[in-house]
């Protein structure tokens, strides 16, 4: 492991070891995608080959399937359950109010209706993506957009005051293409002072499939440290574990 990456992996670790605190024997579970995600779906296989409980798993990307396959989670689909009794994800920015922006790793729609299905939303992260207000420090919002529609939904975003920019692969030619088979347009739009207003008018546009503002979706928020986690909830903010 790189040193300089090594204290915020621990910090992440932190984070997720305390979500899976909350993982109960026969629980069917959203598994979240991307890095800190990762952490927390290794840890509830370990809880699984040491302790024995039987839990079920719904990924919300093909990353996050192929990990619960890896670490033993056995998975399923929101139809044949409906109703998760918890998801665990990450996120790339949280604000004061446990509002989210989250898709940088292009799971945004199916991060979003997993936890929906589910009766409660554990947020970790590490300290560097908790901001006073969504947008700080240039951080755009991702948006899927039918690839039909991405021209359209490109003007009607500039229109709204964004800044959109077509994702493109790192590694391949052309546009980022979801699971779903769409497109992601990252948006710059500086600070966003009224996130679920905004969050409205981007799905009032024609050809948006989803947005990463997740608004009032998070029931509790830990933000790990190397030395530590502190947990935020809609009840209690601040509160030190």
């Amino acid at each position: 492991m790189n040193p300089k990456q090594e204290p915020a992996a621990k910090a992440k670790r932190n984070a997720a070891l305390e979500a899976v605190k909350h993982v109960k024997d026969g629980f069917i579970i959203g598994l979240g995608s991307g890095s800190t995600a990762a952490f927390a779906i290794e840890e509830i296989g370990r809880k699984i080959k040491e302790e024995k409980i039987h839990v079920l798993g719904v990924p919300t990307s093909y990353q996050a399937f192929m990990l619960a396959v890896k670490h033993g989670i056995p998975v399923t689909t929101l139809d044949e359950y409906p109703r998760l009794d918890l998801a665990i994800d990450g996120t790339d920015q949280v604000d004061k109010k446990l509002d989210l922006i989250k898709g940088m790793g292009g799971a945004l729609a199916r991060e979003k209706i997993v936890a929906s299905a589910s009766k409660r939303l554990i947020i970790i992260a590490d300290e560097s993506k908790k901001v006073q207000t969504l947008g700080e420090n240039g951080q755009p919002v991702p948006v899927e957009v039918l690839p039909f529609a991405a021209s359209l939904a490109t003007r009607s975003i500039i229109e709204l005051g964004g800044k959109p920019i077509l994702r493109e692969g790192a590694k391949k030619v052309g546009a980022v293409v979801t699971d779903n088979g769409n497109f992601i347009l990252d948006v710059e739009f500086g600070l966003i002072r009224k996130p679920a207003e905004l969050e409205w008018k981007l799905k009032g546009l024609t050809g948006v499939v989803e947005t990463g503002l997740f608004i009032d979706m998070a029931d509790t928020v830990y933000i790990g440290a190397p030395s530590g986690v502190e947990a935020f909830s809609k009840k209690v903010v601040g509160q030190k574990l």
